[in-house]
């Protein structure tokens, strides 16, 4: 599968690499080429630059939003959540009408620093602006609860045994995430919260789930349901 994923940072890499290793053709985009690629500075955990970055993984291409839309028969958005909306006008709506467009992005705002805050909340959410931006994009929301390496190998942590959310309006295209998030991932518990609103509720767990991270001294931490 073609598969345009938007965002050169953490989560955009390692999402990449590993639908490369499935066979897929991914090519990740990006606001400005030429100021990607002439990055020399370490990313914000110890990464090296996106352009070495790249040399390592020779099989994927690097583009534009606008490059990586008409790339992707699904796009995959791994911006900042601060970007996203950027990101999607700068693809154009040409290239994202009818479309499945998964968002993992999370509208954190780190201008004062840590923890951050959120942009939007309780009576919205990133997903539903999304959304309501690019209404003939099939918007769900998945995997914006758990940290980057997690999102492509839920087994590392507890065997597996614990949950990821969708969120969207589309019930085929939820469908079609939930098969792809078990058949690419191996998530084994995929829980279907309803419509795109129910994205609010993921995003706003970002603040526990930081909190979280705090307390545990890791990021590799989920949360199983049980009822």
């Amino acid at each position: 599968m073609k598969i345009g994923v938007f965002g050169t940072g953490g989560v955009g890499q390692t999402i990449g690499a590993k639908l490369v290793e499935l066979g897929h053709e991914v090519m990740i985009g990006t606001r400005d080429v030429a100021k990607t690629m002439a990055h020399t500075e370490p990313g914000p955990f110890g990464q090296p630059p996106f352009s070495a970055w790249l040399k390592q993984n020779p099989g994927i291409r690097l583009g534009s939003y606008a490059d990586a839309a008409r790339h992707g028969e699904v796009i995959i958005n791994a911006t900042s959540g601060t970007g996203s909306l950027d990101a999607l006008h700068q693809a154009g709506d040409e290239n994202l009408n009818g479309k499945i467009l998964i968002d993992l992005a999370n509208p954190l705002d780190f201008s004062r620093g840590m923890p951050p805050s959120l942009t939007v909340s309780n009576t919205d959410s990133l997903g539903e602006q999304i959304q309501r931006e690019i209404p003939q994009v099939k918007v769900v929301k998945t995997l914006n609860t758990v940290t980057a390496s997690l999102m492509v190998n839920p087994g590392q942590l507890a065997n597996g045994e614990h949950h990821i959310f969708l969120s969207g309006n589309d019930p085929v295209a939820k469908a079609r995430v939930a098969e792809w998030l078990a058949t690419w991932f191996g998530w084994k518990y995929i829980l279907d919260l309803g419509d795109i609103t129910t994205a609010r509720g993921t995003e706003m767990y970002l603040p526990l789930w930081l909190r979280l991270w705090g307390a545990l001294g890791t990021g590799l931490l989920n949360v199983r349901v049980v009822n």
